[in-house]
This record gives structure tokens, sequence and C-alpha cells, in this order.
């Protein structure tokens, strides 16, 4: 009789949100939607696409769209079905089994569990007490426990803060390791390392059209990387592995540069309200979270009652997300804001009593 290894038994399915709910903030998506003319353009390049023929294996027009939109060498970016496949693609290839990998907790968990699946020896590395990068104290970690590869997120998921690129910069050039560097949430900010990638042999930067761009349905990725590596992933990856009309509709919209430009824009309004009405709900019911520095598309709580914030939104049909001890709020359209926040003002003042 056939039985599952340990290592398959022990795994548990990611476990989003799933149902029906009127207020949506927990998955860090867009918003908005894509512009009308990329879905017409979409149609009409779907009429004429050969569904009998598997895609170009290079994701060619969508890495140039990425390329003339980023100011980057076509010749470094690679495409994956999500940046959570090429995340997968970096761990089974440059990770051999028993190796050491590291994290900088708490971070997105979907690293970790690649490196569970590749069998390798994870290495956790604390933030600082209020959610910054101890650079030194990364370092000095990988040195000593001989990390393979360093894998974090900047802008942070889920604490939302950024590094600066001049430290980030210093981290790359001081270890051994391979740094993975996802920049999923750059977009929302200005501490990008992409244009200086290929001066790095041992750095891979993610990116993701799922967050500013608001195409998480159609899972599109990339990474950008000098010569070496990126060609070690274009080796490594599956030979069709992002679909066609994937690779289609990415790199209509990445050619919209105007309706980007102005749906970040809008984005960034959202997410500077959400903020505001949460720092104002702070002053005026004090001691009951911690707002963090944002720089992406959503806020983050520190809260040691998030449990009973969650399930009280949850109740009337608003979703926030709890993850590596924190309350993380994705910024929405301006009515979904605004339900949220009177929503949460009113679980501080039914529970004010309980807390103090």
């Amino acid at each position: 009789m056939y039985e599952l290894s340990k290592k398959v038994k022990a795994l548990k399915p990611y476990d989003p949100i799933t149902g029906q709910y009127p207020v949506r903030l927990d998955a860090n998506e867009s918003f908005l939607p894509l512009p009308g003319e990329v879905l017409l353009d979409a149609q009409t390049a779907l009429g004429e696409m050969a569904l009998n023929r598997y895609p170009d294996p290079l994701a060619q027009e969508a890495c140039a769209a990425f390329s003339a939109h980023y100011g980057v060498p076509v010749e470094q970016v690679v495409a994956g079905n999500g940046s959570d496949e090429l995340i997968t693609v970096i761990f089974t290839t440059f990770l051999e089994k028993g190796d050491a990998f590291a994290t900088i907790e708490p971070d997105f968990s979907m690293y970790a569990f690649n490196g569970f699946l590749q069998e390798a020896r994870p290495v956790q590395i604390p933030k600082n007490p209020d959610y910054t990068l101890n650079i030194d104290k990364i370092i000095a970690a990988c040195k000593e426990e001989d990390v393979k590869l360093l894998i974090f997120s900047n802008p942070c998921n889920p604490t939302s803060i950024v590094c600066p690129k001049e430290e980030i910069t210093r981290l790359i050039r001081s270890v051994d390791a391979l740094v993975v560097l996802d920049e999923a949430y750059m977009d929302f900010s200005d501490q990008s390392l992409l244009k200086e990638a290929a001066g790095f042999d041992n750095l891979i930067i993610l990116r993701t059209c799922s967050k500013a761009f608001g195409m998480a349905a159609i899972r599109l990725g990339f990474a950008v990387a000098g010569p070496a590596l990126a060609g070690a992933l274009r080796a490594a990856k599956s030979p069709y592995n992002v679909n066609a009309l994937t690779q289609k509709i990415g790199a209509l919209a990445l050619s919209q540069d105007l309706a980007i430009k102005a749906a970040l824009e809008e984005l960034l309004l959202s997410r500077d309200a959400l903020y505001a009405g949460l720092e104002a709900l702070g002053e005026k019911y004090p001691g009951r979270f911690t707002l963090l520095p944002t720089a992406t598309n959503f806020c983050t709580l520190v809260m040691p009652d998030r449990q009973g914030l969650f399930d009280f939104l949850k109740a009337k049909g608003i979703v926030i997300r709890l993850t590596g001890g924190l309350a993380r709020v994705t910024c929405g359209a301006p009515e979904e804001n605004a339900r949220f926040l009177q929503a949460a003002e009113e679980y501080f003042l039914t529970t004010r009593k309980e807390a103090e």
C-alpha cells in the first residue's frame, strides 16, 4: 500500500480567506480594474490566437513590455506564472537538500514553505522590535550559518516597511549567498534596485503584476538578474510556463504607461486616506494598536486583540488578513475604506472597557 512521505503528510494548503464578502481588504489586490482599452485589445487578440499551439516559451512580448516600462535590458528579464512560480523555481534550482536558506521574520510565508519542500535548512533571522531590518545581524547570521540563499521582501509583506536601498546594497555585497529580493510592492515605494540588478552576481529581483497593475487573476511575475542567473532561470523553469493569454494581457497592460501612472496615483491616494483614518483612530483610542509606517498598498497594525477585530469585521462582511502576528489591511475603494474604518471604530468603542 502506498503511503505519503513524512514531508508530504506534514503539508498544509495555503489558507486564503474564502467566501463572499462585500469588502475584501485581505489579499493586497488592486481595487481598480484593468483599463477598458486593454480588455478590448485582449478580446481581439484572443480571437487571433492559435490556441492549439504552445505559447512562446520565453514570453518575449511580455518581457519586452516589462523591459520598456521599467527601463531594464530585456535580456535580464524572465517571466513566470506569477512570482510564486519563480520562487519555487529559485528554490529548486539554487538549493540542494540540507543547504541553509534564510528568511527575515516576519515575512511572506511561502518562502519558508518552498524551503521545506526542498528539504533545505531554515535560518530564521528576526527583525528589530520595530520591524526594521538589522543589516549587520543579517550579514552575521548568513556567514555563521553558511546560508546559500537569503530571501526577503522589500517593502515587506506583512510589515509594510521599506528598507533604504543603500542598506540593501550593503547587505547584498556583504554576503556570499544568493540574495532573492522580492520587490512585489516596490511600485508603491522608491527604493528599487531593479536598474542595478546586473551589477551584482548574487542578486535576483522579483516583481509581480498582482499588486499595482490589477492583474492578480492572470498570474504574471518577473525575475530580473544578471546574465548568468537569468540564463539559469530560463533553463530551469517549465518550457511553456506562462500561457498565451496571460502573456498578451500582460504585454498590453504594461504598455499603458499613462494608465499605469494614473492607477498608481489613485491607489496611493487610497492608501494614504486609509493610513490617515487609522492614525485618527489611534489618537482617539490610544493604546489599542500601533500603526507601522507604510510603503505598500496596505497598512499594518501591531495589535494584541487582532483576532477579536478580525472576527468582528468578518461578521460585518469585511475581511482583513492576520499574518506574521500582525493585522494587515489592504487599501480599498474610498467607500470600502470608510466601511472598514467605521466598523473598526465600532469595535474599539464596544471593547473599550475590556481593553481598560
